[in-house]
């Protein structure tokens, strides 16, 4: 029998797969715990409209561990604090300055935020 140079790459590929499913599971799982374990009035209040945990919930589910991975990368980064909301004074739209100096829309940020009395 021949040694074929392609079989270990196929087999490290295939390996490599059902590693990134069963992490995108273990991922997956933990998240639902969490949403199970910590009731929502004991979570911290996320500036976002959509929770942080439903989002990276969402793009792991859609687009795999890594994408989920980064998606969670930048909700914790950005989630912290050191935000600020303010009205565009060039569009007269509500925007929010995250502490990566990102700007976001009023779609995205968390009805909390935008009601505030002025």
């Amino acid at each position: 029998m021949l040694w074929n140079w392609r079989t270990p790459r196929l087999y490290h590929k295939q390996a490599n797969d059902c590693f990134s499913k069963k992490m995108k599971y273990i991922m997956l799982y933990a998240i639902k715990l969490y949403w199970k374990l910590i009731p929502p009035s004991q979570r911290r209040k996320c500036i976002f409209k959509k929770s942080c945990s439903n989002y990276v919930f969402e793009i792991t589910q859609k687009e795999g561990t890594l994408e989920g991975l980064k998606a969670f990368r930048f909700r914790y980064k950005n989630c912290r604090g050191n935000f600020q909301v303010f009205k565009n004074p060039i569009n007269n739209e509500i925007q929010m300055i995250l502490p990566s100096q990102q700007i976001i829309n009023k779609e995205e940020i968390a009805d909390r935020l935008i009601n505030l009395p002025s």
